[in-house]
């Protein structure tokens, strides 16, 4: 198991603040009230924030354990992690730019995935730890500016950043890649690249009412983007072609209780050339396919709207013709608030089917990943989610591994 220097350090500082946290009065550096870690400065935070500055250092860390598979004997663990260090800045306050705003995000990525060292895992479809990918190595992530037009109507993005951001946008509190993030990004991440992979990107948001909104979207498409030591590229070199997305949300407040939901549908379609997948004469086709995410929270807690259940599910499909797998679902409930004592702690659980397209004639079918979790939210700026994972059919093969994982993910604000 390989722990970097750093990756050591942050645990320890997890555990000793973890143990620690309920039983004593933090100073406001280590306060559980704190969005931050290490507490505001001595108000220079929020004076900055009001200034238009705000700065974040965030730290994602997943463990898995590989517990029981039903044909290995052999069980590992692994430990992948993700700082991220960045700046919102709101160029109305800091330079009259009315109704305009930039981010620069720069990542970067240590460790080893339980998916890619075990044995019961190999050919796993998903990934027991998602913040594993892409090069384990520095990026700039988030390189944009925004401006809205016409009374806030038109929203305006151009820069470097990924599709996942904006369009098929989803959570990511679960541990498994299928039930984490924007799902097109991970079935057809050949083309489609979500955090932390940036591109030169435009984006145009249109409000149509305060809960409608209509998008459209152009990415390069340049496989430059995703090698480790173009973490930080910024040339046009390489680029094959482009992604468009387009999409149209609804984001009401259901019921007295004012319940929130979103409801996103959508369709990309690729100008790149991608190899057609029964063809034997080197025939090319392009990339398309589309989305449909719903989460609805579902109840609120006592009358209280801020805790309460939520259901989601999200749906993908994709052309037969060119890609790998042909569609995948998932669907899942979380409970906020589900004890008086904890009411920010939260259980979820949530399943995912992956399909395999049937033109690629090779024994595979279906991979089903399943997950639950308990987060615990030991302070405003650190939340602990211990889980257990599913997997079956490792690989989609039919008589393939199903194996059990154990995993902890770790979110932190410092």
């Amino acid at each position: 198991m390989y722990y970097s220097p750093l990756s050591k350090l942050v645990l320890t500082t997890f555990a000793s603040l973890t143990l620690g946290i309920s039983a004593t009065h933090a100073a406001d550096a280590f306060s559980t009230e704190s969005p931050w870690m290490f507490g505001d400065w001595n108000g220079q935070r929020t004076d900055l924030q009001n200034k238009g500055y705000d700065f974040s250092f965030g730290y994602t860390g997943e463990l898995a354990n590989l517990i029981d598979a039903k044909k290995s004997s052999s069980h590992g663990t692994e430990y992948a992690d993700q700082f991220a260090i960045g700046a919102h800045l709101d160029l109305e306050k800091i330079a009259g730019w009315k109704d305009t705003e930039a981010q620069i995000t720069v990542t970067e990525r240590n460790g080893r995935s339980l998916s890619q060292t075990s044995d019961a895992l190999d050919g796993h479809l998903s990934s027991s730890q998602e913040v594993w990918g892409r090069g384990q190595t520095w990026r700039l992530t988030d390189f944009w500016i925004k401006k809205k037009f016409l009374d806030q109507k038109i929203d305006v993005k151009v820069g470097r950043f990924g599709e996942g951001e904006d369009f098929n946008s989803f959570d990511c509190d679960f541990q498994n890649l299928a039930l984490c993030g924007s799902q097109v990004g991970n079935w057809v991440g050949d083309q489609w690249y979500n955090w932390p992979v940036s591109q030169w990107a435009a984006r145009v948001k249109y409000n149509i009412t305060p809960e409608v909104y209509a998008q459209v979207g152009a990415y390069e498409y340049n496989p430059e983007n995703l090698k480790r030591g173009k973490g930080f590229n910024l040339s046009t070199d390489g680029s094959k072609g482009a992604m468009i997305p387009v999409e149209v949300v609804w984001t009401p407040k259901l019921g007295s209780e004012k319940l929130s939901g979103e409801y996103r549908a959508g369709y990309y379609y690729s100008t790149a050339d991608a190899d057609v997948i029964a063809s034997t004469t080197g025939e090319t086709g392009h990339h398309q396919g589309g989305w449909v995410v719903a989460k609805q929270q579902l109840t609120a807690h006592k009358g209280d709207a801020s805790r309460g259940l939520t259901g989601f599910v999200n749906l993908t499909v994709h052309d037969s013709k060119t890609n790998e797998k042909s569609d995948m679902q998932n669907i899942g409930l979380v409970y906020k608030g589900a004890m008086d004592a904890r009411p920010k702690d939260e259980i979820a659980v949530g399943l995912a089917r992956i399909n395999m397209n049937n033109d690629l004639n090779d024994g595979r079918s279906e991979e089903y990943d399943a997950e639950i979790y308990y987060g615990i939210h030991a302070a405003n700026w650190l939340t602990i989610r211990p889980n257990v994972q599913y997997i079956r059919h490792v690989g989609a093969y039919k008589n393939g591994e199903n194996a059990w994982v154990g995993g902890i993910k770790f979110q932190t604000a410092f």
